[in-house]
C-alpha cells in the first residue's frame, strides 16, 4: 500500500513537472515572436528619415508652364496611400503593399486591377480631375500622381505629401523602373521588386528574338476612326528601343498622343507588322475597330496579307502601362500575338 502511494506520488510529480515544462515552453514562444516583430520593424524603419525623388524632375503642362516636383521627405513609413497612376497602383499590388486608401476609380481600371474598383477604396476622382475635398477627408499620408494630375500638383501638396510616379516618353523604360525603385525603398520591397525584375530578363530576350524576324514595323493608335503614328523617341517608342521591333520610318513627330496618320500613309510605309493600340476602348468608347482598320487601304499592307496587325489592349497600354504586372503582360501579349 505504502509502495503504491510513493509511486503514485512520483507520477504526479513527474505529471507536475511536465506541465510546468510545457508552460515555459509556451511562454517562451510569444516572446521568440514579439522579437522577431520588433526586429523586422526597426528594420523597415531604420531607412526613414528618407528623402524620395520623383521619377522626373519636371514637366510641361498643356498650358506651355513647366512644373517642377520638389524631393520629399518622409519620417516614417507611409501608412495611407492615394494613387492615381494605375502603373504605379499596379507595381504596389505587385509587391503586396498595404495601406491603400483611395484611387482614381472614376476611369477605367485595367482588368487586372479590377479589385480596386470595392467599396473598400475610396474614389479620389478620374485620371485627370481629383476630388480634392474626398482626398483630404481620406487624410493620406502620401499622394502618388503622374502627368494628367500634375497640374494640381500645388493644390494636392495642400493636402499631403506628393510624389510624381510618372514615365517619361523620352525614356520611358529607365523612368518606368524608376517608379519600381520608389516603391521598392518606400515600403521595403526590396527583395519582392528584385524577384520580379528577373522575370523580365527572359521576357526580353524572348521577345528582341521575336523582333527579329521582321524588318519593319509601325506603331499606332486608334481613336474613333482615326489613327496616329508613333515614333522610337515617342509614348509608345519602347516597342523599338526595348523590344527590338525596327521601325519603318523615323520621319513621324514625337508626341503623347502619336502624329496624325492616315490610311493611306501606312500602306506608303508599308511595314511587315502593325501594332494598333485602341485608345476608344481605353476611355470607355465604343470601338469599331477591326472594321475601321481593316479596310481596302490597309488590305493591301503586307501586315494584313500575313495576319500581322496585332490589336493591343486599349485599357493596358493607354491606361495601365509602368507598372510591374503591366509591363510584363504588355510583352506576354505581342508574344502570344506574333508567335
Amino acid at each position: 500500500m505504502k509502495k503504491w502511494k510513493l509511486a503514485s506520488a512520483f507520477l504526479a510529480m513527474s505529471l507536475m513537472l511536465a506541465a510546468c515544462g510545457s508552460s515555459e515552453e509556451t511562454s517562451e514562444e510569444p516572446k521568440e515572436n514579439t522579437a522577431t516583430e520588433e526586429k523586422t520593424n526597426a528594420a523597415e524603419e531604420s531607412a526613414y528619415p528618407m528623402t524620395v525623388s520623383s521619377t522626373i524632375g519636371s514637366i510641361e503642362s498643356e498650358d506651355a508652364s513647366t512644373i517642377n516636383f520638389e524631393d520629399v521627405t518622409f519620417e516614417k513609413m507611409p501608412e495611407k496611400i492615394v494613387v492615381f497612376d494605375y502603373g504605379f497602383l499596379d507595381t504596389l499590388d505587385a509587391l503586396g503593399v498595404e495601406g491603400v486608401v483611395g484611387l482614381a476609380k472614376g476611369s477605367t481600371l485595367p482588368a487586372h486591377l479590377e479589385d480596386y474598383s470595392s467599396d473598400e477604396y475610396t474614389n479620389v476622382g478620374t485620371l485627370k480631375e481629383p476630388l480634392l475635398e474626398d482626398i483630404a477627408e481620406a487624410d493620406p499620408d502620401v499622394i502618388f500622381i503622374s502627368g494628367r494630375q500634375s497640374v494640381f500638383y500645388e493644390e494636392l501638396k495642400e493636402i499631403a505629401p506628393v510624389v510624381f510616379v510618372g514615365t517619361n516618353q523620352d525614356d520611358y523604360w529607365n523612368t518606368f523602373l524608376n517608379s519600381v525603385d520608389v516603391a521598392a525603398k518606400m515600403f521595403d520591397k526590396q527583395e519582392e521588386a528584385d524577384e520580379y525584375l528577373k522575370k523580365f530578363d527572359t521576357a526580353l530576350e524572348e521577345i528582341n528574338e521575336l523582333a527579329g524576324n521582321y524588318e519593319t514595323s509601325l506603331v499606332t493608335m486608334y481613336n474613333e476612326g482615326k489613327l496616329s503614328g508613333f515614333a522610337a523617341n515617342s509614348r509608345f517608342g519602347y516597342i523599338y528601343d526595348v523590344y527590338g521591333f525596327k521601325p519603318v520610318t523615323e520621319n513621324i513627330e514625337a508626341s503623347s498622343h502619336g502624329s496624325n496618320f492616315g490610311f493611306e500613309a501606312i500602306l506608303e510605309f508599308d511595314p511587315e507588322v502593325l501594332f494598333v493600340i485602341d485608345r476608344t476602348a481605353a476611355v470607355g468608347g465604343e470601338s469599331n475597330i477591326k472594321s475601321d482598320m481593316e479596310n481596302e487601304i490597309v488590305k493591301k499592307t503586307k501586315a494584313y496579307k500575313n495576319e500581322r496587325i496585332v490589336y493591343l489592349d486599349g485599357p493596358l497600354w493607354y491606361l495601365g502601362g509602368g507598372g510591374l504586372q503591366s509591363e510584363l503582360a504588355k510583352i506576354d501579349e505581342v508574344l502570344a500575338e506574333l508567335k
